[in-house]
């Protein structure tokens, strides 16, 4: 990126958050504080308003830029983005998404709207395997009740105990895992943090009462705080070198660590796992190929699962 664009690119920027720290735009540009310190000088001096504050960040002084054209690339970006919204999101963010869409493409040039016609139809995303929700248009008043701090009231219906429950609860953010959106909030009737299901909200209110977030941990500080009381067991393996390349994207759904090649036919495994049982039920399918190094409670499910298996199909000969 060449000076002009950066310094252009550095006042788009800018326009998105209320201030902007040094360390950010450096990091987002792959350039020195050095450098970012002098292309705000250089702002500065041509007239833009940039206010300062030392520790804090800059931030734009009653200033906006004029709509700025997308390039093609920028276009096909969101186009990219609209077709992992439609698979992950809910309805409330697909209707609002595909409308903020339908403006983007009316500034673009009649070149740009034709490329993006031709790519849509040759851009796909799998449909993700769901139960039915008990409601599909959620996210967007969950996102507006998290910005404006609203105590929300919600109709819970609990997968564990399959019973519902109503809790009032403090939002702290929204989390995508296990193919779902989960809202991360402070339960006012546990009186600590718990994870809910968006799917499993049979409802949701607006309670007209707010919460300060001084008082709550944010999104960051909850994830990390589950990571470190998660207890997670080692686990190493050998993979025959035959396998180790069907298992490249698998790998990382067990906890996958690091490796190491031998000499000869294996290459060594380190995972993390909170389930043992699952990463054996996974392990299994490569029979032969695979040899467990430890926990010794992985090599005993690992006989259990097998003499399950062998039971099974001997079983199933005998009753045909």
């Amino acid at each position: 990126m060449n000076r002009i664009d950066r310094l252009t690119a550095i006042l788009i920027h800018l326009q998105t958050k209320r201030v902007v720290k040094a360390q950010e735009l450096a990091k987002r540009f792959g350039t020195s504080l050095r450098t970012i310190y002098r292309d705000i000088r250089s702002l500065e001096e041509a007239g833009v308003p940039i206010g300062a504050e030392a520790g804090i960040g800059y931030f734009l002084e009653d200033y906006h830029l004029p709509p700025v054209m997308l390039t093609r690339e920028e276009a096909s970006a969101l186009l990219f983005g609209a077709k992992v919204i439609e698979k992950f999101a809910d309805e409330s963010i697909r209707a609002e998404f595909e409308s903020a869409l339908y403006k983007i493409k009316s500034v673009l040039k009649r070149k740009d709207q034709e490329h993006l016609e031709d790519l849509e139809p040759r851009v796909q995303v799998a449909k993700r395997p769901t139960t039915p929700p008990f409601s599909d248009a959620l996210l967007v008043d969950i996102q507006r009740a998290i910005g404006q701090q609203q105590v929300l009231q919600l109709d819970y219906r609990s997968a564990y105990k399959d019973e519902t429950t109503d809790r009032e609860v403090e939002p702290v953010g929204l989390y995508h895992y296990g193919a779902g959106w989960h809202l991360i909030a402070f339960c006012r009737l546990r009186q600590d943090y718990r994870d809910f299901r968006v799917d499993r909200i049979r409802q949701l209110n607006h309670t007209g009462h707010t919460y300060s977030s001084q008082n709550r941990l944010t999104l960051t500080a909850y994830l990390e705080k589950i990571q470190q009381t998660q207890h997670l067991e080692e686990v190493v393996v050998r993979f025959d070198k035959k396998v180790v390349r069907h298992i490249q994207e698998m790998k990382y759904h067990y906890g996958y660590v690091s490796e190491e090649e031998e000499s000869g036919r294996w290459v060594r495994m380190k995972f993390m796992t909170q389930c043992v049982r699952e990463v054996g039920r996974w392990l299994l399918m490569f029979g032969q190929w695979v040899v467990v190094e430890s926990p010794d409670a992985l090599h005993e499910t690992m006989k259990e699962l097998a003499q399950e298996l062998q039971a099974h199909y001997l079983s199933e000969r005998v009753n045909s």
